[in-house]
């Protein structure tokens, strides 16, 4: 029970977030917003405010929302006629409409800055570097030759910066494959072929790779810690799709609702973990909406540079129709991706 409110709450909060920001900048614009939705599904209650058109709603499935907006779907024969022509969102300006359509990923991308640093201060910006620390000298990594103060510099073809590379890396790889490692000691670099070692105990492979930790207090350190873990983040998502892309890891590795609910599970006995936990999908939806894909605001703002190149609109039905299939593809990968996790529980 604890875990399916923990659920709501950062799913609620996530999406309450990206809605906000495309809410508030049609409002700026004035643009004419019919709905506000947390949720999908059956109403579960709704209000209105005084002097104000929209329709506040809360629904019965936590795992999206909406803002409902007139002229949003560009055609310019759209069939309401109690809003005015200029509020609605097609005859807005372009650098407005624009606002519009990525606002709510820059809330998430804020939402999961704000987050991190909120970590940083309670618990101290702990960076972990790509320096060799505690090696064991058991393991095949001392055995090669590495000592403590050696750098990682490549893992495979991935060039090593930080910790968050090389575990991108591992992830990437598969946990019983080798691994090709590449360290600089004395300003030489080595190149060795490591392979993971299973332990029985914990029923896991592992390489062997420890690394230094640097943990500092403050609001600049904070606020360093904030920017180097989003901007990993992001790096991370990106090579996520060019995995997919280039067939390095399957569709299999992709988890939707049913899969978040079993992190937060995991992660709900540490409040740290419950907060990067949100930062992490904060940032992941922020990602995933500005994707060049129809359905995903990044497909609307697709459309506008395209506008804004040829110097005239998009034709509206081909823009609707495009978004419908979009639309229609996405639904369809979330029902897959869902069974696809509930049999991974069974």
């Amino acid at each position: 029970m604890i875990t399916f409110i923990l659920f709501i709450i950062i799913l609620g909060l996530i999406v309450l977030v990206h809605e906000f920001g495309h809410f508030i900048w049609a409002k700026k614009a004035g643009v004419h917003v019919y709905e506000f939705s947390i949720g999908f599904g059956p109403k579960l209650f709704s209000f209105n405010r005084k002097n104000d058109e929209t329709t506040y709603l809360i629904k019965a499935i936590p795992l999206g929302g909406y803002v409902a907006l007139a002229g949003e779907l560009s055609g310019e024969g759209e069939d309401d006629k109690e809003v005015k022509e200029e509020n609605k969102l097609y005859n807005k300006p372009w650098l407005s409409r624009l606002m519009v359509m990525v606002a709510g990923v820059l809330n998430n991308f804020i939402l999961g800055f704000v987050l991190l640093f909120i970590l940083g201060l309670i618990y101290g910006s702990t960076l972990a570097t790509n320096e060799i620390a505690n090696i064991d000298k058991t393991h095949p990594l001392y055995k090669s030759g590495a000592r403590n103060g050696d750098l990682i510099v490549k893992i495979n073809k991935a060039k090593i910066k930080d910790y968050d590379d090389i575990q991108t890396e591992l992830a990437l790889n598969g946990e019983k494959k080798p691994i090709t490692l590449t360290y600089k000691s004395k300003g030489k670099e080595k190149t060795v072929k490591l392979k993971p070692i299973y332990d029985k105990k914990d029923k896991r492979y592992y390489y062997g790779i420890s690394v230094k930790t640097i943990n500092k207090k403050g609001i600049f350190s904070s606020l360093k810690f904030a920017f180097v873990k989003f901007c990993d983040i992001y790096k991370q998502l990106i090579i996520v799709i060019k995995s997919l892309f280039t067939h390095r890891i399957g569709v299999e590795s992709v988890s939707g609702p049913v899969g978040i609910f079993q992190v937060i599970d995991i992660a709900k006995s540490s409040l740290y973990m419950l907060i990067y936990l949100t930062a992490y999908l904060s940032i992941n939806v922020g990602f995933m909406n500005i994707l060049p894909f129809p359905a995903f605001d990044g497909g609307h703002v697709l459309f506008l540079i395209i506008e804004k190149i040829k110097g005239s609109r998009v034709d509206a039905k081909l823009e609707n129709t495009v978004n419908l299939i979009g639309f229609s593809i996405l639904i369809i990968l979330m029902i897959l991706i869902t069974i696809k996790d509930v049999f991974n529980l069974l």
